[in-house]
């Protein structure tokens, strides 16, 4: 089959074009950027990437178009696919049909830390040797891809709740018919399609409704969203993660900080003890949801628990860009309040204090440019999100269809001094560079690009004069 996929460099078109191909299928796409790092590994797996929505596209003639959420009617190849009542489904729908039917599916649903809980239990199951398939929203370093098609009955996913194409509103998540589902936390978000969390809270019920009686659902007991789900109707065995009784993450032992070993209980009994490098309450969170899914399908506590010392997170998860003069650059994909907050929280456990015992600085720079963060619905918790680093520097892209509908300044304006806001990159990057000093540590939020802001920052620092670098006025 020669399938066309529209919108193909969004991390979950691209994943599905991954498995497309691994299954044989002739693959070619389009999008309005073809850009890395989803175009490089595109071109790397022999897929065809064409610039935009020409109506010559349709000349190729696949089999079938496979429609991502990104097109709206109005796009010029999308109205003429209909015009010409040329066959064409969704991304979900195709990936349910063609690849996830007959699997055993692990599906990671909820508002933060869907793509970390995924990797995690993707590598939860590779490393018991059940080779799994998976299709996840970023790339785990653990195997540099984020999809793979395997021969084996186990495939974990990263259950997306936005809604599925312009002609299915129903959430991502109703297609992929989970046995083993995690619930792993339940916000307001995506307000360009939701209007208020009890709608997001009926999409989660349409996801407990598909998993089969025989099925297990993992879920945040800490969380009154989700219990709100389940009390509308479950018909699976639940297990709770985060408080008594269930699963949790608590101290191995006295005097050893719980970053970098804890130990996980389950029902009151410990199971097993977790040595690795990543920081952050919502981090454990993640590990004993993934560790619970796992047992699931046979993965013994101990050896999931034992198995997390070498997960290498994800890409664009705190990851170090580089270092110059002893400022180092990070990229991370929080867009969210809350994610934003655990991000900073989880980067001032990781980085302390200096030598002397003093404060060690993070500079925060954020760009909110999700669609939610766009219509401002987040605005007003910014201030409390950015508390915690010592300065915030914000981007407001310029006037196009990138920028904000509201002013950055001023609501960041309650931070007082230790916040600007920018809508100029050039700008932004002289701002931070000239307010670095060594020690430092600049996180850069962001869901995009950002204008390549990281290696700007990198290569600004590299040439600034060597009083300013040294930290001399």
């Amino acid at each position: 089959m020669h399938i066309h996929i529209l919108g193909i460099c969004g991390t979950f078109m691209g994943g599905l074009a991954v498995l497309a191909r691994n299954a044989g299928h002739t693959v070619t796409g389009c999008d309005a950027g073809v850009y890395p790092p989803m175009s490089t590994q595109l071109e790397a797996q022999g897929i065809t990437l064409i610039e935009g929505w020409g109506v010559e596209q349709l000349d190729l003639k696949p089999d079938l178009f496979v429609v991502g959420n990104v097109v709206t009617r109005g796009n010029p190849l999308m109205e003429e696919i209909l015009n010409r009542g040329l066959p064409y489904t969704s991304g979900p729908q195709w990936l349910g049909e063609h690849v996830l039917n007959g699997k055993w599916v692990l599906a990671v649903a909820g508002t933060h830390g869907k793509t970390t809980t995924t990797s995690m239990l993707t590598w939860l199951l590779e490393d018991a040797g059940m080779n799994p398939g998976f299709l996840i929203g970023g790339v785990p370093l653990n195997f540099g891809v984020s999809a793979r098609l395997t021969d084996s009955s186990f495939f974990v996913i990263e259950a997306d709740e936005y809604d599925t194409a312009f002609f299915d509103k129903r959430s991502k998540f109703v297609h992929y018919r989970p046995r083993t589902a995690i619930l792993n936390n339940l916000e307001f978000d995506h307000a360009d399609i939701f209007p208020d969390l009890a709608a997001i809270e009926t999409q989660f019920h349409h996801l407990v409704r598909t998993v089969p009686g025989i099925g297990r659902i993992v879920s945040n007991g800490r969380e009154d969203a989700l219990e709100r789900v389940l009390t509308r109707g479950c018909w699976s065995e639940v297990e709770r993660f985060g408080v008594d009784g269930g699963w949790q993450a608590l101290p191995a032992e006295d005097g050893v900080a719980v970053d970098e070993r804890f130990a996980v209980y389950h029902g009151g009994e410990r199971v097993g003890v977790v040595d690795w490098q990543v920081q952050g309450e919502h981090n454990r969170m993640n590990a004993i949801a993934a560790i619970a899914a796992a047992r699931h399908i046979g993965v013994p506590p101990a050896q999931a628990a034992k198995s997390l010392s070498t997960f290498r997170n994800v890409k664009r998860r705190m990851e170090v860009r580089g270092s110059v003069d002893g400022v180092t650059v990070y990229d991370d994909f929080a867009h969210h309040p809350t994610a934003i907050e655990t991000t900073i929280a989880g980067l001032r456990t990781r980085v302390g204090r200096d030598e002397s015992g003093k404060r060690t600085r993070i500079l925060a720079v954020l760009e909110p440019r999700s669609n939610t963060m766009k219509l401002g619905v987040m605005k007003a918790q910014l201030p409390s999100s950015l508390a915690d680093a010592d300065l915030v520097f914000g981007y407001g892209a310029p006037a196009g269809k990138d920028a904000l509908g509201w002013n950055l300044t001023e609501a960041l304006a309650p931070m007082g001094g230790k916040a600007q806001a920018f809508n100029d990159i050039d700008a932004l990057v002289k701002a931070i560079v000239a307010a670095a000093q060594p020690g430092d540590h600049v996180l850069v939020m962001s869901n995009g690009g950002f204008g390549g802001v990281h290696q700007k920052l990198l290569d600004a620092l590299s040439v600034r004069p060597a009083e300013q670098a040294r930290g001399v006025a």
